[in-house]
């Protein structure tokens, strides 16, 4: 920088004095005036030499302030009427000391300016530098991060022409490295066109979509896509940042449809089972009717028991638990998902929900899926329950116990009216079907786990109970803990009526 702005062999002579301290200044200055006063003393009168004190005071502009400069222009002009052999009058004396003070005088406010000028300009351009060098480093860095981010970012014009795109998006559309910019967005991400057209005066878009993309050979993925427009001087532009999220999907999928055999099972045998319970009577009256024997010769009569026992066998079936989807879950994580799913509804329902989980929970054996909705099924009912309460309150307790994890869900919805027939399908006082605390029984009994009714005043408290799972090893058989489960059920439920019911 002193090379730049300071003194160089190519710079004028006085850009010396700009750069030198005020002190070497006033040095040189003074030096200068007292050689021009001892030349001007001792040379003839004819030859003026007042003219060489401009000398110095464009050296004083160059530090001094501008009372310092008059007073050193006063001084200049003093010594050169001083030395002068014209004689003084107040005709001639004062305009001449007058023109000399302003000469003097404004030569340093020149330099002055000058110099004050010269050092803002200094100040600026190494502002500028320091801006540009910092602009340089963060699109350096910005450039790393968008050529090695694991995710296709890419930016587009206002006709949907794509002008950028990282590595990371040439391989999600099938493309060789670098051959994506120039070709169209429609292509790959049909769904980009239909962004309205960005204007100076339109409010730039900052959202996300999801939405079906299409690789080079035809190949079609699912996108998650966060895009945002903005407006430069060559025109409106889009920028976006997609995410190939087909694998969740099929991961979804395979999850929902797994859900859904496992319910489907478990309707299917509730329904069985009832029908059975009906065939059981219809067979004992068919049976008594044949003993009899007054419709003992009437074929339609036999045919009818034929048919009722061919209906028994079709709804002789048993629920069998299956475990084939359990592994070891880690109960901390799950309940972090619940709390996210239904935290925002309660609270828009005026529920204050509490969470009082224990910490270092040891691992459980289930179904990540189905202990979600066995979980989702009783916070519903217990925010139904309470629609019509004053105090509305959830509590969450999960917590060690002797046989494994128990979480309850405590409300304050005034409880159940007949705690008995909990559990049982296809109740006539239940809000639809009322096969969901059913089902989330039958889910919890198919990972060797259980769910039962405490009883609470003015609430009511449903208990998950989890068998807990070896840190070391998640593979072990459910038949280790047979026992274990045998002996939770074989515990006494308090039954006590309540004041309302529940599903």
């Amino acid at each position: 920088m002193k090379k730049r702005y300071g003194y160089s062999p190519e710079m004028p002579f006085f850009s010396m004095f700009m750069s030198a301290t005020r002190r070497a200044s006033l040095l040189i200055a003074a030096l200068m005036i007292a050689l021009i006063a001892l030349i001007d003393s001792r040379v003839a009168a004819e030859i003026p030499l007042g003219f060489l004190y401009l000398v110095p005071m464009l050296v004083v502009g160059t530090s001094f302030t501008r009372w310092e400069i008059c007073g050193v222009a006063t001084v200049c002009a003093w010594l050169a009427e001083t030395f002068d052999e014209y004689p003084w009058g107040p005709n001639t004396g004062l305009p001449r000391d007058l023109l000399y003070f302003a000469a003097f005088f404004c030569m340093g406010l020149f330099m002055h300016e000058v110099t004050r000028s010269r050092k803002l300009s200094v100040q600026q351009m190494l502002q500028i530098e320091s801006e540009m060098t910092a602009r340089r480093d963060a699109e350096e860095q910005l450039k790393v991060l968008v050529d090695s981010s694991p995710a296709a970012i890419i930016t587009t014009s206002s006709n949907g022409c794509i002008l950028l795109a990282n590595d990371a998006a040439n391989r999600l559309f099938g493309l060789k490295p670098g051959t994506l910019p120039g070709l169209p967005i429609r292509d790959y991400l049909p769904s980009l066109i239909n962004v309205p057209a960005l204007d100076s005066n339109r409010q730039a878009f900052r959202t996300a979509m999801q939405c079906r993309g299409r690789r080079a050979d035809g190949e079609v993925f699912q996108a998650d896509v966060w895009f945002s427009t903005y407006v430069t001087s060559a025109g409106p532009r889009l920028a976006a940042m997609v995410l190939d999220t087909s694998e969740d999907l099929r991961t979804h999928e395979e999850s929902n449809f797994h859900q859904m055999l496992a319910s489907s099972r478990i309707i299917v045998a509730a329904v069985s089972h009832e029908v059975r319970n009906v065939c059981g009577a219809i067979a004992l009256v068919h049976e008594n009717l044949a003993r009899s024997g007054v419709l003992k010769e009437n074929k339609d009569f036999e045919t009818l028991g034929t048919l009722v026992l061919a209906l028994e066998r079709i709804a002789a079936m048993d629920l069998r638990q299956s475990a084939s989807h359990a592994a070891g879950v880690e109960i901390q994580p799950l309940l972090d998902e619940l709390r996210i799913v239904i935290e925002s509804s309660l609270r828009d329902g005026g529920v204050t929900i509490r969470w009082e989980i224990e910490e270092d929970l040891p691992p459980v054996w289930a179904d990540r899926q189905s202990l979600m909705q066995v979980f989702l099924n009783l916070t519903k009912n217990s925010e139904r329950a309470m629609e019509d309460q004053e105090r509305k309150e959830l509590t969450v307790n999960a917590r060690r116990e002797a046989l494994g994890v128990a979480i309850r869900f405590c409300d304050t919805g005034g409880g159940v009216a007949r705690p008995e027939r909990l559990f049982h399908p296809f109740q006539v006082e239940a809000q639809s079907t009322g096969l969901g605390l059913y089902l989330s029984r039958a889910f919890m009994r198919s990972f060797k786990g259980d769910l039962h009714y405490e009883p609470e005043t003015g609430g009511s408290t449903f208990v998950v109970e989890l068998s807990p799972a070896p840190r070391e090893s998640k593979n072990d058989s459910y038949e280790q803990r047979d026992s274990v489960t045998a002996d939770r059920r074989s515990r006494p439920v308090p039954r006590e009526p309540q004041p309302a019911s529940s599903d």
